[in-house]
């Protein structure tokens, strides 16, 4: 097949959608598709480059989260949606909107993926859990643009009942984002400074819906809170809130981005995963910590999916509280010998989240869209 995908950032893997698009298209190619992105950024093979889209107000608020919005150029999404298949439009926003007109016009089919929930919008503009805004922002989504897509790529069950609960009448494929195979449990020494610390490691963007602030004050409130170390892993508007706020901690934390590759050794070397997102749709990057072996302790928040992936209550924590969550950490640092058996645990179930079998999913969705449109 040759697919394409439209997304308005791909190249910088400072979120989750980035990253995944990317290990989709890599992991596509690998099974012999031409894969190729239409994107903003810069020049390079398989690339379709479009503008930046500059929205005021809307735009710095963007820019805070490390995230941006791209221009619909209509001669690139022409040129590009002509050479495919099949399209798979990664965001609704107006690049992906656009994009749909111009595949119908050209009567190729399409799917598109649900990655950004309305809570996602809410937390970051001060609204939280208000039930009038989330409403508004899944309605508004599904008018002016999931309307108009019968096949939608959902990472967990947990979002697809959310768009049924929205009305959402669209044919849902729930299908993992998936773990890479160089996630694997192989134990790693921990680097000299931290040889006689306990390694607690979370990943994910720092903003005020992912809750690293319970993390640190767990770790405050903790029987061993001198030997404890954090690592967050990731970036984002919060980074220096959280930097002040850790200040308390006798072991200064450590922010900051990786590459994949040694993010998976700092998996491999640390002692617990920790997650304490209120709003997620799948956290790949839990279950990339579960591969390596480590035993997650995750927030039970009604509205993540990420607490689906713990295999008993000591792996889960009262959502943002942080008492609940030291009393968590205390216990695995406090049962070595079950948390060994319980690792052995998370990396059999971690085989039903493999990448090999997403992409299988996914192709075999893109294959009906095709042949539904073949049909016609």
């Amino acid at each position: 097949m040759n697919i394409l995908f439209v997304i308005d950032q791909y190249n910088s893997h400072n979120n989750g959608i980035s990253t995944s698009t990317a290990r989709y298209a890599n992991c596509l190619r690998m099974e012999g598709h031409d894969v190729r992105v239409v994107t903003t950024g810069a020049p390079a093979e398989h690339l379709y480059i479009v503008p930046e889209r500059t929205i005021p107000i809307v735009t710095k608020f963007a820019h805070a989260q490390g995230q941006l919005f791209a221009k619909p150029k209509k001669d690139v999404l022409i040129e590009a949606i002509s050479w495919c298949d099949v399209v798979h439009f990664a965001m609704p926003w107006k690049l992906s909107q656009v994009g749909v007109k111009i595949a119908k016009q050209l009567n190729k089919p399409y799917t598109a993926a649900f990655h950004v929930q309305a809570e996602n919008i809410t937390y970051n503009i001060g609204l939280n859990d208000s039930k009038f805004a989330i409403s508004f922002i899944y309605n508004l989504f599904r008018r002016k643009f999931y309307k108009n897509v019968k096949h939608i790529h959902c990472p967990s069950n947990f979002i697809a009942n959310q768009l049924k609960n929205h009305n959402y009448q669209n044919e849902l494929h729930v299908i993992s984002n998936g773990v890479n195979d160089i996630f694997i449990p192989v134990k790693c020494d921990k680097p000299k400074e931290f040889e006689d610390k306990i390694v607690i490691t979370m990943v994910g963007r720092h903003s005020i819906e992912k809750r690293q602030d319970i993390l640190i004050n767990a770790a405050a409130k903790s029987k061993y809170c001198d030997k404890i170390q954090l690592i967050f892993a990731g970036k984002g508007p919060k980074t220096k809130y959280y930097t002040k706020l850790a200040e308390k901690l006798p072991n200064k934390p450590i922010f900051d981005s990786f590459k994949q590759i040694d993010l998976v050794k700092i998996l491999q070397y640390s002692d617990l995963y920790v997650h304490t997102a209120d709003v997620e749709i799948e956290a790949i990057s839990c279950l990339e910590a579960m591969a390596c072996g480590l035993v997650p302790i995750i927030s039970n928040s009604p509205i993540s999916a990420t607490k689906q992936f713990a295999r008993n209550e000591k792996s889960l924590f009262k959502c943002g509280d942080s008492s609940d969550l030291a009393k968590k950490i205390d216990y695995w640092i406090e049962h070595e010998e079950e948390k060994i058996a319980c690792s052995k645990d998370y990396v059999d179930y971690v085989q039903n989240y493999n990448i090999k079998e997403s992409i299988v999913q996914f192709e075999e969705m893109l294959q009906t869209a095709i042949n539904e449109n073949n049909a016609k």
